[in-house]
This record gives C-alpha cells, sequence and structure tokens, in this order.
C-alpha cells in the first residue's frame, strides 16, 4: 500500500486526463477554451464541490469515503491558491481516484469520471 499523497499525486494526473479528453470530446478545440473550461473541474474548489455534491448524493462507497477521508487528513505540501479545507477535500477526491488506479478498479474509476463530467 503506498501512501495517500502517492494516490494523490497520480489520481490528480488521472483526473485531468479524463477531464481533457472529456472536453475535447465535447468539441472544445481551442486551447485558450479548454484551458478554461476545465477550471469547472479541475481546480481545487471545483474538486470541492464535486466531492461534495458526490458525497450528498451516496454516490460513494463506505470504502471509498474512508479512502477519501484518509487523503485528506494528509499533511502534505500547503494550498496555494485556496484555503485549506478545500485543497484536502480535493486532495482526498484524488486520493480515491489513484486508490482505484492501483488496485485496478478501472470500471470505477470509469464511473466515477463519467458522474464528474455530468455535474
Amino acid at each position: 500500500m503506498k501512501s495517500a499523497l502517492v494516490y494523490a499525486y497520480i489520481g490528480d494526473a488521472i483526473y485531468e486526463f479524463y477531464i481533457r479528453k472529456y472536453l475535447i470530446d465535447c468539441n472544445i478545440c481551442k486551447i485558450h477554451d479548454l484551458q478554461q473550461a476545465s477550471l469547472n473541474y479541475v481546480s481545487a474548489k471545483s474538486q470541492r464541490r464535486i466531492c461534495e455534491q458526490l458525497i450528498s448524493e451516496d454516490f460513494f462507497t463506505k470504502e471509498e469515503l474512508e479512502i477519501i477521508r484518509w487523503g485528506r487528513n494528509q499533511h502534505g505540501s500547503r494550498a496555494k491558491s485556496t484555503d485549506i479545507v478545500t485543497y484536502r477535500i480535493a486532495t482526498g477526491l484524488e486520493c480515491l481516484i489513484g486508490y482505484l488506479y492501483y488496485t485496478e478498479n478501472l470500471e470505477r474509476i470509469k464511473c466515477i469520471m463519467e458522474r464528474v463530467c455530468r455535474l
């Protein structure tokens, strides 16, 4: 088992890849437009909003909620452009994505990311 911050590190890359692919598949073709649209999904504030929305919908399993909490409670680098609570909730979501990747639960990642893209 890896550390929560290592899972969050890879989870961030996977999450951003899914969002970029989704936006390109929506026929957004200009780089500036892609970057602007991605902020609705990839910023810490957006990830917090998304994570809290999915939690309120009981979207996550109990195990997934534990992983989000585990990732959220890790002490890593400090937030640069947002408050620490927002940064940690975003880290928890990224941790879950990374954990699912390393446990080879790619179908669940796909399910989560499809739901994220509909928010």
